[in-house]
Order: C-alpha cells, then structure tokens, then sequence
C-alpha cells in the first residue's frame, strides 16, 4: 500500500480533471514515469465525483502508485484515498488531518512568503510551491518565480512539489534552485501520447537531479 512515508522518493505528481479516458490516461501516465496522482475536478457533484475518485484510485493503487483527491477530505475518506490536498482556500490542513488521521497524506498549496511561514507549522507531508510561471489552470494568478522556489525548497522540512508549467525544457533551471519533485498538468494532460510525454518529463528530471547531487557532492569533497 502506498504510504507517506516514501513521498521524498517520489519525483512527478500527475494533477488532473476528469476525462472521458481517465483510467488509460492515468495508467499511461504512470507507466511513463509518473509516481504520485492527484484529481482535481472543481464541476463534479459529490457522488459522481465519488465514483470517478473510485476509478481513479483503483489505477493508482494496481500500479503501486498513492492516489490523492483535490479538495475533499470528507470524500476522500469515503473512498479510501491515499490523502488529500488542499489549497488556501480549501478546509484547514488541521481539519483534513483529524478527518483523514495520522497515517493519511496531506499536502498544501503555497503562493507567497507568508503562506509558507504559516505552512511551515501545518501538519502536512508536502507542500506545493508555484506557480512557477502564469498558467491557465489558476486564472488570474501571477507566478512566483524561481526565487520562491528556492526560499520553499530551502525552508520546508517537508517535500516541496513545485507547480506552474513544469516541462523538459525548464527542469534544469528549476532542479538548479534546489527543486527535487514536480507537478505536471498541461505536458501530461494535452499530450497526444501521454505515456511518452511522462517518460521525457521524469528523463529529464532524473538527469538534472544526478547532475546537481555530483555536482554538490564534488563541491564538498573540494571543501
């Protein structure tokens, strides 16, 4: 059973609506590298909500992956999920915590400094970091630029997940200010072949992640 207990190995967190093909593409996802997925689905009622959860999470746990639902630590309860995220806006991570218990995993979203004070106190197993740059899946909201990144990265005793038009191409950079693990939406989500987009995605970032560790690990052999 997927725990919280290994969330520092895991490396791309796969954040996704529903969709018609939602147990393929989930499936695809993880088979290309995708180790941790959350649904997030703000239009759904409760109950078909519940049952696509259900869907989602039995992919998840067949393939050894955890399942974390969006929102909704009362339905995430009901249908057994790994744990729950939530945003600023969302139930109180103390809440989701007495809801879901001990064992359960809980993430938090993080935009600027004073969230991340308050978070840094929070009963939570991860946090998320970003956006990194503007993206349509948080209208209206400005990125946070690398340098959030850093100071989230460099703070947080916990995991950091950083957010906002993660791709190939922008790892490198990201990996360099300290980031270790990721979520991806649109790469995954608007990909023709979501299995091979998730396997250059986590290429990419298992690359740059060795490269940065030999390269700390020669700056303090030189020290």
């Amino acid at each position: 059973m997927p725990s919280r207990s290994d969330l520092r190995e895991r490396r791309l967190y796969l954040c996704t609506p529903d969709r018609p093909d939602l147990a393929a593409f989930v499936a695809a996802c993880i088979r290309g590298g995708v180790d941790l997925v959350q649904l997030r689905e703000k239009e759904l009622e409760a109950r078909p909500l519940l049952r696509r959860a259900a869907l989602t999470r039995a992919v998840c746990h067949d393939l050894g992956v955890p399942f974390i639902l969006n929102d909704r630590p009362d339905l995430a309860l009901e249908v057994r999920a790994d744990g729950v995220h939530v945003g600023q806006d969302d139930a109180p991570v103390r809440l989701a915590r007495r809801i879901l218990g001990h064992h359960a995993i809980v993430g938090l979203s993080t935009h600027r400094d004073d969230e991340l004070e308050e978070a840094l106190s929070e009963p939570v197993d991860y946090l998320s970091a970003g956006p990194v740059h503007p993206t349509p899946t948080k209208p209206g909201r400005p990125g946070t630029g690398e340098g959030y990144v850093a100071t989230a990265t460099h703070r947080s005793t916990v995991p950091v997940f950083v957010t906002g038009g993660v791709e190939p191409s922008c790892v490198e950079r990201l990996v360099a200010v300290g980031a270790r693990h990721f979520v991806a939406v649109r790469w995954l989500t608007q990909a023709s072949d979501p299995e091979e987009a998730a396997r250059l995605l986590r290429r990419a970032i298992d690359r740059a992640i060795a490269r940065a560790d030999e390269h700390n690990e020669a700056q303090r052999d030189r020290n």
